[in-house]
Order: structure tokens, then C-alpha cells, then sequence
């Protein structure tokens, strides 16, 4: 079937399924097997140590599909200035930019004049109007349901797609607690006009920096073992209930500020358990939809899996 929108125009892409950001997880292999599979594979930018590592990443990927990816900046969440890892992707002539967290504004100035498209994640209906502003190409819409950074007002996809759809002009495309075939033929319905997941590209094949206990987590776990930290710091995100977890929260309702979360939030307590697998010794990002994860596919598999599971939902409708 065609599954043509203004998102599959705007990225030239087959199909409108973006692969989140993914921090320290989102590299070469991964992104270009989404992009070979006709959606639009991702590098993390800010989880690489050098703006010389992102060019290499970025050449990797160009030397493992010749189709469109993106490469994301997560600002504000690294603590680390953003603009010489954003200059690589400007020489490199990146086709696609997308920015999470922080105030993309200062992104849009240094991209003024660049032949490259722009997506913001957004978790709220201002954010998403801010960004077609700025001069955003389309926005990605985050549910509560999403795994990682979310919004502050606890808003599901289901509410805020269709909220923000009648609100700005551009694209939009959902995000958050979407896995399937089903998800993606109900982010249409809302009128979004893609798809972004990030949860479900963490079990695949080609994820190959995610650790097996990780993976097997997502596999094992249900809708109801992922929890909210980092509340009392204004960031809520959505981790993998554990007991390190359980002691942010617990750090969190004693002192409630940074200096007392930063050991225990901070990217090497991420490392430890998405990298090295030590599940007691760090935490891990996940969306409620690891409750739909039953299994490790190859990326292209996945996409199989989703695009006949939507083709036969389509075909019933009509």
C-alpha cells in the first residue's frame, strides 16, 4: 500500500516512522538499518564525546545506506554546548536535524541559510505552535506513555496529538507508547502523519549497543514497570522501575535537588546498566509500550511486522 503523507514528502522516505534520538544508543548500525528499512534511522550527537566522533559516525552510516537519516540534539540534557557538534552535521550536509529538550531557538539561528529539515520534539500544544514559529518542518509529539524525557503535565498521546494537529500547520508526527502496526494506524487516526518510537528500536537486532540484559528487560517487563523520576527537578522521564530508581524517588521526596539526584541521574549511572548490563547499578529509559515487546527482531523485520499489521487494519476500514 502508499503510505504517502507530507512526512514521507518532507524526509523522502518510504514510510513516515522516525527512530527516536536514543542517547548513547542511537549510532551507526541502528540508523541505517531504519533508513534501509524506509524510515528514518537517527544519530545521538550529544552522546558522542567529540564533534570528530560524530563525523565519523555520520560517514559510517553514509557507507552503510545511501537513503535520508537524521542526526538529533538533545539539548539541555548533556550540560554540554551543542553548537561545534552541530557544525559537523552542516559540513557533513545532514538531510535531516531533530532537537529534543531545551529551547531549540538558538539551533534555528545556526541553522538559518542550511538546506536541512528541521523536527522538534515537543510534550505540549505552546511548544509545538513555538516551534512552527521558529520555523520547525514538522513537530514530533511525546505522550506521557514515552520512555526518557517527557512533558511536565502528564498529557497522553492519545489527548495531545489531536490537540496539537488543530494547532499548527506543519506535519506532526506521534510519539510515545506506539510499538505496532496498531499504534502507527492510530496516530493516523488522531492526524498525525507519522510516527516517531523509541522503546521498540531498543529490542532489535541492530541496536547492538544496547545490552542483553536491557533488551530482555523490555521483553520481560509489563505496562506497569516503568516509573516518573526526576519530577522534583521539572524534567519528569520515564526509566525502568528498579532499585535505583525506587532510591531516586526516595532522594527526591527527602531533598528534591540536583546536588542530591546527580550521582545517581547522571549519564555514567545510564552507561552502567544500558551498556554493561548491571541493572542494580544504574537505570534505563523506557515507554509503557515495553509492555507490548515480546521479542528481538531485525529492524527490517519490524518493519514487516508493523506495515502488514497496518495494511490489514487499513483493508478493514475500508
Amino acid at each position: 500500500m502508499n503510505w504517502e503523507s507530507r512526512v514521507t514528502k518532507l524526509l523522502n522516505i518510504r514510510y513516515p516512522i522516525i527512530q527516536g534520538g536514543l542517547a548513547y544508543l542511537a549510532y551507526s548500525d541502528l540508523a541505517a538499518a531504519v533508513s534501509n528499512a524506509g524510515g528514518l534511522g537517527q544519530i545521538t550527537a550529544m552522546s558522542l564525546e567529540t564533534p570528530e566522533m560524530l563525523r565519523e559516525e555520520i560517514r559510517k552510516v553514509r557507507q552503510k545506506t545511501n537513503q535520508p537519516f537524521g542526526v538529533n540534539y538533545a539539548i539541555g540534557q548533556h550540560g554540554r554546548a551543542f553548537e561545534h557538534m552541530l557544525d559537523v552535521a552542516i559540513e557533513e550536509e545532514v538531510p535531516v536535524i531533530t532537537m529534543t529538550g531545551g529551547n531549540p531557538a538558538p539551533i534555528f539561528e545556526q541553522l538559518k541559510g542550511v538546506n536541512v529539515k528541521k523536527l522538534v520534539l515537543v510534550a505540549a500544544r505552546r511548544q509545538a505552535e513555538k516551534a512552527e514559529e521558529l520555523g520547525a518542518d514538522a513537530v514530533m509529539v511525546v505522550g506521557q506513555e514515552g520512555g526518557g524525557h517527557l512533558g511536565k503535565h502528564d498529557i497522553g498521546t492519545m489527548v495531545l496529538v489531536p490537540q496539537v494537529v488543530d494547532s499548527v500547520s506543519i506535519p506532526v508526527i506521534a510519539s510515545g507508547g506506539i510499538g505496532d502496526g496498531r499504534g502507527f494506524m492510530a496516530a493516523l487516526s488522531l492526524g498525525a502523519e507519522g510516527i516517531e518510537m523509541g522503546t521498540r528500536f531498543i529490542a532489535t537486532k541492530e541496536c547492538i549497543h544496547a545490552s542483553d540484559l536491557y533488551k530482555n528487560r523490555l521483553i520481560s517487563g509489563t505496562e506497569n514497570d516503568t516509573v516518573i523520576i526526576k519530577r522534583s527537578l521539572g524534567a519528569p522521564a520515564r526509566a525502568i522501575t528498579n532499585q535505583w530508581t525506587e532510591k531516586i524517588l526516595k532522594l527526591e521526596e527527602q531533598y528534591g535537588d540536583y546536588e542530591a539526584l546527580k550521582d545517581y541521574i547522571s549519564g555514567k549511572a545510564n552507561l552502567r546498566y544500558i551498556h554493561d548490563g548491571l541493572e542494580q547499578e544504574g537505570f534505563a529509559w523506557a515507554g509503557q509500550v515495553m509492555g507490548r515487546i515480546k521479542d528481538i527482531p531485525s529492524v527490517q523485520e519490524l518493519f514487516n511486522r508493523i506495515t502488514d499489521e497496518a495494511e490489514q487494519i487499513r483493508k478493514s476500514w475500508i
